[in-house]
């Protein structure tokens, strides 16, 4: 990624949490974090969305990219859509930009 990568869209919750909104693209060749699109943080998933496989490899991938356990990351809204709401808990919204950034490049 180039310096230009703009930053993730971040909002902090009342409780502490941090939720940004995820674009989700199915069938990839391999599951990762690939770019922030008007706010909106891309991930390629290798998972089908098929029986919530997607959006379990979606946690998976969003915890592993930021270096936390899978339970500090919740599907708050989206199920059955590409675009997703996605809550972490554990880390500040600084922490997530930067480690979702990190993982992009």
């Amino acid at each position: 990624m180039t310096e230009a990568t703009p930053p993730p869209k971040l909002q902090t919750t009342r409780e502490g949490a941090v939720r940004f909104e995820v674009q989700a693209r199915p069938r990839a060749k391999k599951s990762r974090v690939s770019a922030v699109r008007e706010g909106a943080v891309v991930v390629q998933l290798a998972a089908p969305p098929v029986d919530g496989a997607a959006n379990a490899e979606l946690v998976e991938t969003i915890a592993k990219a930021l270096g936390i356990a899978r339970r500090e990351v919740t599907l708050v809204r989206g199920d059955t859509s590409r675009t997703k709401v996605v809550e972490v808990r554990g880390l500040t919204a600084r922490d997530v930009a930067a480690r979702l950034l990190q993982a992009m490049g």
